[in-house]
């Protein structure tokens, strides 16, 4: 197996946890409450990312590029949390926000100049598919739940 699908599936398995901690966060406390103990959660991880990052060659564009990457994650982060707290049901709102990679795909044809073939354009729109059937409720769960 490639390292490179070892850490898909590593990801896939540890933001499936998250979708599920989030919620439960959002139940109890506050969207601002619940983005400052998750950021302090991440904190945990620094001593290992320390140990392995390389500093001696990277320009001040690509630590401002991170810096970036770091706010807009915690601001999207904050907004779902906003929305589960506002009554959303985690898996609604997680497999909706987690349609993020096909803006991901349109800003990198924009600014990155990337081509998508047909096979991924089909794979664009079945995800926004996928995403919208899962967050289809029948109008009866609507009136029986609010």
């Amino acid at each position: 197996m490639p390292a490179w699908l070892g850490f898909s599936l590593l990801a896939l398995a540890a933001w499936g946890v998250v979708g599920l901690t989030q919620k439960l966060t959002t139940n109890r406390i506050s969207a601002d409450g619940a983005i400052i103990w998750c950021t302090v959660g991440s904190w945990l991880l620094m001593p290992w990312f320390y140990s392995r990052a390389q500093f001696s060659k990277v320009a001040i564009l690509y630590i401002v590029i991170g810096l970036g990457a770091g706010f807009t994650a915690r601001l999207g982060e904050w907004f779902l949390f906003a929305c589960m707290k506002s009554g959303a049901k985690a898996s609604i709102a997680v497999p909706l926000t987690s349609t993020y990679p096909c803006l991901t795909l349109l800003l990198a044809i924009t600014f990155l100049a990337e081509r998508l073939t047909a096979i991924q354009w089909t794979g664009i729109v079945l995800a926004l598919a996928a995403a919208a059937l899962m967050s289809y409720e029948p109008e009866l769960a609507v009136n029986r739940n609010g």
